[in-house]
């Protein structure tokens, strides 16, 4: 296997290179879904797209066999419609987007090679590569929810190869609830009208009013919230009639999530009056897990010797929001991680360290026997 990747891995990174530069906001992954298409049937693998931009790779999975599904998702946070800068330097690779989730989608590309060079892959049994839509941000999943649709009855496990090696194996999921509120005002002239209420003032407030509250505090468990984006107004001479906020909440567990989205609405029902009528929409929603599904702790020790067999790393079991929240709030046994090292995740300065793609893609071929039983 060493010497297959040694031999492989230029063309591996040309690849991940090529892949990491085509532009794949969430929804929007129709240029990195073409490429991939072409890349298989180059290669001769049969794969198609479905409804929801996933590609989908089957093997040995039409004589009613359970499926393992191992996945990397192609969309990108960054809305960027034009290529992705992608620099190679000093023993690292810069670009947005490109660990996250991008080597990781480029390195199922090459286990399915792998398969193909050992004249393994129609000898497998029971498993879906997905390369997997809208995993990002307001995607809510759509990719692995489409997956979990079509398949999930027959769904024993999941491996999702998303983010850094060394954040550990997501063994739990964090949910989340995202928001969009709109303030509403007559607004006005901003000195004729003076004193009439302003959108973004109120806005504002109720944004105050969010930070202050009281988070739910339970043992063992951890709750955030965030107010990432506001918009609204016209002009500086304007009362802004209109402004808005994007507006979320986390947490590992259900209780909570459930405090979090009480104390939200009354927030907002409390900002809500004559002068400024506030709305809102719930525009994206990811579950908790469940209790561990039977099974759980089985696959997390394959993957965890997996990636001990190459590395001599202990990974730890950790929490996260990934698109294992669909299958692990299913009770089906799923784990997220990641098959390099790097830093800089969510931001234009991204990069991984390009030897760490080496023992990543070996750690990824490895945890495909080691879970599913093929060989």
């Amino acid at each position: 296997m060493k010497a297959w990747i040694e031999a492989r891995f230029a063309e591996y990174f040309e690849l991940l290179k090529t892949l990491a530069a085509i532009p794949a906001p969430s929804h929007e992954e129709d240029e990195r879904v073409s490429f991939i298409l072409s890349w298989l049937k180059e290669l001769g693998v049969g794969a198609y797209a479905d409804a929801a931009k996933n590609v989908i790779v089957p093997l040995g999975i039409y004589n009613g066999e359970d499926i393992t599904v191992i996945s990397a998702h192609t969309d990108v946070v960054f809305p960027d419609k034009t290529p992705l800068p992608v620099l190679e330097e000093g023993g690292r690779l810069y670009g947005p987007g490109v660990g996250d989730d991008t080597a990781n989608a480029a390195a199922i590309l090459m286990i399915i090679k792998y398969l193909m060079d050992k004249g393994l892959a129609y000898d497998m049994s029971g498993v879906i590569f997905a390369l997997n839509s809208c995993e990002e941000g307001l995607g809510n999943l759509k990719g692995i929810r489409q997956i979990m649709k079509d398949f999930g009855p027959r769904v024993k496990a999941h491996i999702s190869f998303d983010c850094d090696r060394r954040n550990g194996i997501v063994t739990r999921a964090i949910g989340s609830e995202r928001w969009r509120v709109t303030a509403r005002t007559a607004g006005g002239h901003s000195y004729t009208a003076f004193g009439n209420a302003n959108a973004i003032h109120r806005i504002a407030g109720l944004i105050t009013r969010l930070y202050e509250q009281k988070k739910p505090d339970m043992e063992g468990t951890r709750t955030t919230y965030n107010v990432g984006v506001i918009m609204g107004g016209t002009s500086v001479n304007t009362i802004a009639q209109e402004a808005e906020m994007l507006y979320e909440y986390r947490s590992d567990d259900s209780g909570a999530m459930a405090e979090m989205r009480d104390s939200f609405l009354r927030l907002v029902g409390e900002a809500d009056g004559d002068e400024a009528r506030f709305s809102y929409e719930l525009i994206g929603e990811r579950p908790c897990g469940s209790d561990a599904p039977a099974g759980q702790e089985e696959l997390f020790r394959r993957c965890a010797n997996a990636i001990n067999a190459v590395t001599g790393e202990e990974p730890k079991a950790c929490a996260a929001s990934t698109d294992a929240n669909i299958p692990l709030s299913m009770g089906i046994p799923a784990v997220a991680f990641g098959l390099f090292n790097g830093g800089g995740a969510h931001t234009r300065g991204e990069w991984i360290e390009i030897d760490s793609l080496r023992d990543g893609l070996e750690i990824g071929i490895t945890t495909l026997f080691k879970v599913t039983g093929n060989r």
